[in-house]
């Protein structure tokens, strides 16, 4: 059974959750991601994430400046955490029940994040 540290991406890109939003919006263009993780402040924190559509919901859609915004402000947090020995089948059934697109892989720390295209790019499981 496929496990969801097979298909995790572990390039993770954080941001704290001081920074502006237009950090933010310049971090994702430049390495093209659709979301951060937000560090946690201390080691009894949770993570936390900001996706493309937190800023265009909460950003765009207000006319709100993304430099007088800060990260902390839009984000998710909690957000929903996967253990990497889960298999990619358990994880599919998640994102679906939650409506999900992606979540951190965390096992004592940040080990990377997955998303529907890993799990998709690795789903080719029916044509044998």
């Amino acid at each position: 059974m496929l496990k969801v540290k097979e298909v995790m991406t572990t390039d993770v890109v954080t941001i704290q959750g001081s920074a502006p939003v237009a950090e933010a919006i310049e971090l994702m263009k430049e390495k093209k991601l659709r979301d951060l993780i937000v560090e946690p402040r201390s080691v009894e924190d949770a993570y936390g994430i900001v996706t493309e559509t937190d800023i265009v919901y909460k950003i765009a859609a207000y006319g709100k400046d993304p430099q007088e915004v800060q990260v902390h402000e839009i984000m998710t947090k909690p957000c929903i955490v996967v253990n990497p020995d889960l298999s990619v089948e358990h994880v599919a059934r998640l994102f679906a029940h939650f409506h999900l697109r992606r979540a951190p892989v965390i096992k004592g720390k940040l080990l990377g994040i997955v998303t529907v295209t890993d799990i998709l790019r690795q789903a080719m499981w029916w044509q044998g």
